[in-house]
C-alpha cells in the first residue's frame, strides 16, 4: 500500500493518460507527485533521465510518457516512433531499477497483441503471431517494454507491473485530425459538419471493424488500484470488456452532437485491425471493473470542448 506521502513520478503527465493519473492521484490525497513537462526533461536523453531520478529519488513510478497517434501518424513516423518510445521506456525503467524504485507501472497499448489473434484479447495472446503492420514499430517498442518489465523483476527482483489499456478517451484527448484517434477524430468532425451545415461526414474504412473504448478517467482509478492491489509478472489488460463497430460509434456520436446530414465511407481508406476487444477477466478477478458507460462518457467529453471552446 502506498502511503499518502510517498513520491510518486508520473512520466507523461501533461498527456490525457498522465493528466488523468494525476487527478486520480490527487483525489487520494497524494500531495508528493513529481512531474515534469518534456521541455523541462527529455525521456529520451539517457544522461538527464539519470540525472533526474538521483535528485528526485521517486517510491513509485507510473510510465505514461509515449509518442503516441492513430494510423496515419503510426505509418508515417514509423522510425520515430520505434526509437523515441524505446528510448523513454528503456531509460526510465533503467534508471528506476538503479534508484530503487519500490514500484512501476509500465502502460502499454491494445495494439501489442497480433492483428489477427482471437477475440476476446487475452493476456496469453503476446507473441503469438504477426503485427498490424501500420503500427507495428509502435507494438515492438511497448512490447519490448513489458519483457523489459519482465526481466528486470526476474533478474534483480524489481516490483515492475505492465498493463494494456484499450481505446481511450477523455479529458485532454489529441483531436487534430491528422493523428488523433478514432473516437475523437469522429467527435471532431462531425461537430465541425454540424456547425458548418456541411450535409455529409467522410470516414474512412468500411464502418465494420469493431473498437472497444474506455474513459481515461476509468483507466486511472483500474491503475491506482493494480498499483495498490497487482504485483504479478503477467501484463494486465485493462478495457471494459465491450466493443461497438465503427459504425455503431459513428452513429452514437452523430447523435450526442446533434448532427442530421449523412455518413460516408471512403473504403479506400484503411480499416486496420478487424477487432481489438480485450479479455478484462483478469483483472476482474483481481478486483476492478468500469463504472463510465460508453454514452455518458463520450457525452461528457463533448460537454467539456463545447464549454472550453477547444474546437473554434
Amino acid at each position: 500500500m502506498m502511503n499518502k506521502n510517498s513520491k510518486i513520478y508520473v512520466a507523461g503527465h501533461r498527456g490525457m493518460v498522465g493528466s488523468a493519473l494525476v487527478r486520480r492521484l490527487q483525489a487520494e490525497g497524494f500531495n508528493n507527485i513529481v512531474y515534469k513537462t518534456s521541455k523541462e526533461l527529455n525521456l529520451i536523453n539517457q544522461q538527464d533521465v539519470a540525472d533526474f531520478f538521483e535528485k528526485e529519488k521517486p517510491e513509485y513510478v507510473i510510465l505514461a510518457a509515449a509518442k503516441v497517434g492513430g494510423i496515419l501518424a503510426n505509418n508515417t513516423y514509423r522510425a520515430q516512433f520505434i526509437y523515441e518510445n524505446l528510448m523513454i521506456q528503456n531509460n526510465v525503467i533503467h534508471q528506476s531499477y538503479l534508484n530503487n524504485v519500490k514500484k512501476l507501472l509500465f502502460l502499454g497499448s491494445s495494439c501489442i497483441y497480433p492483428k489477427m489473434a482471437p477475440q476476446p484479447l487475452k493476456e496469453d495472446y503476446l507473441l503469438t503471431g504477426t503485427l498490424e503492420y501500420t503500427n507495428e514499430p509502435y507494438a515492438i517498442a511497448k512490447i519490448a517494454g513489458i519483457k523489459m518489465c519482465e526481466a528486470y523483476r526476474s533478474q534483480y527482483n524489481c516490483n515492475f507491473i505492465s498493463a494494456m489499456p484499450t481505446n481511450l478517451y477523455g479529458p485532454n484527448d489529441n483531436y487534430d485530425l491528422n493523428n488523433s484517434h478514432v473516437l475523437p477524430a469522429l467527435l471532431r468532425k462531425f461537430h465541425t459538419a454540424k456547425v458548418k451545415q456541411q450535409p455529409s461526414v467522410e470516414i474512412w474504412g468500411t464502418g465494420t471493424p469493431r473498437r472497444e473504448f474506455l474513459h481515461v478517467d476509468d483507466l486511472a482509478d483500474a491503475c491506482y488500484y493494480l498499483l495498490e492491489n497487482y504485483s504479478g509478472e503477467q501484463l494486465v489488460n485493462i478495457g471494459s470488456g465491450e466493443d461497438i463497430t465503427i459504425l455503431d460509434l459513428a452513429m452514437l456520436i452523430k447523435k450526442i452532437v446533434g448532427y442530421t446530414g449523412e455518413i460516408v465511407f471512403d473504403r479506400s481508406k484503411p480499416d486496420g485491425t478487424p477487432r481489438k476487444l480485450m479479455d478484462v477477466s483478469k483483472l476482474q478477478k483481481v478486483g476492478w471493473t468500469y463504472s463510465i458507460s460508453l454514452e455518458q462518457g463520450i457525452a461528457e467529453v463533448y460537454k467539456e470542448v463545447l464549454s472550453i471552446k477547444l474546437f473554434d
